[in-house]
């Protein structure tokens, strides 16, 4: 509870934490409470109302089928946000587990045969890399969080081995082996708890780039597929119509997108911060 006081005490105090909470925060709520805040269909064309610019009507425009900007936008959210939080949280379980337990029989024939994995998977640009594992399994959302995932569990686990390395031969850890500890009590009972910083600081700005990983793949057709609203097709769908001065549909998707790496990137400056009490 303490801990919990501290917590929202500095970042009562931080610009940027309070401006990246603020952002996160009230991107997450429109997108839970799409349903309440627009009344159009985000995959209902109305032919009639295509390619209509701003009005009070359709506040951030219409595309070329008539679909309702605003409302694509907001329930986009749900897509990217998800796969964004999801595949951070999958990919940072996962690495830190391996590199927790890598660290710790540091080496090891397994452990050298994981870390030469690693690099293999690291040597391919994470883009091209994810591209060719949707194309594998497929596009679906589930496979998205997959291949998003996969590319940067690498991050984690070098972190966290990084990290438990400088605190393996530490004397509290020799006495935890002393008392009759299993290594599997020590790597998560005193390793993980020591290690633990600079991967939520990673991870929180990893949704970020989740988020635009997601995108990127929706834009060049190997994510989310029209009509199902995702903040990268609608992208590539308006893209065409902005040298005919139709800049609406691409522009407020883009927008979506760099408000929300921001918030996250704020957060992860504030986490910086108030996980290194010599910055405070």
């Amino acid at each position: 509870m303490k801990g919990l006081r501290n917590f929202f005490y500095y970042l009562l105090r931080s610009k940027t934490g309070i401006a990246g909470i603020l952002i996160i925060l009230i991107s997450l709520t429109t997108t839970i409470a799409a349903p309440l805040i627009t009344r159009y269909d985000p995959e209902a064309p109305n032919i009639a109302a295509a390619r209509t610019g701003p009005s009070t009507d359709h506040w951030f425009g219409t595309d070329e089928v008539g679909l309702d900007i605003f409302t694509r936008v907001i329930y986009a959210g749900r897509i990217n946000l998800t796969i964004g939080v999801f595949a951070t949280l999958l990919s940072m379980t996962i690495g830190v587990a391996i590199g927790l337990i890598v660290a710790y029989y540091e080496g090891s024939v397994i452990s050298e045969i994981v870390m030469r994995i690693m690099d293999l998977i690291q040597a391919f640009p994470v883009f091209v890399f994810a591209m060719v594992i949707v194309a594998v399994f497929g596009s679906g959302v589930g496979n998205i969080i997959f291949a998003v995932t996969f590319v940067n569990a690498p991050i984690y686990l070098r972190l966290v081995r990084a990290e438990a390395r400088s605190y393996i031969t530490r004397p509290y850890i020799e006495a935890a082996r002393c008392t009759g500890n299993n290594a599997l009590s020590i790597i998560f009972a005193e390793l993980l708890p020591v290690s633990i910083r600079p991967v939520l600081i990673q991870a929180s700005v990893n949704v970020g780039g989740a988020i635009l990983l997601t995108a990127g793949l929706s834009f060049i057709g190997a994510g989310i597929r029209p009509p199902i609203p995702e903040w990268g097709s609608m992208i590539q769908i308006g893209a065409p119509t902005i040298i005919v001065g139709q800049w609406w549909a691409s522009a407020f998707p883009g927008l979506a997108i760099a408000v929300n790496v921001l918030g996250f990137a704020l957060f992860g400056d504030f986490l910086r911060t108030y996980l290194n009490p010599e910055r405070r």
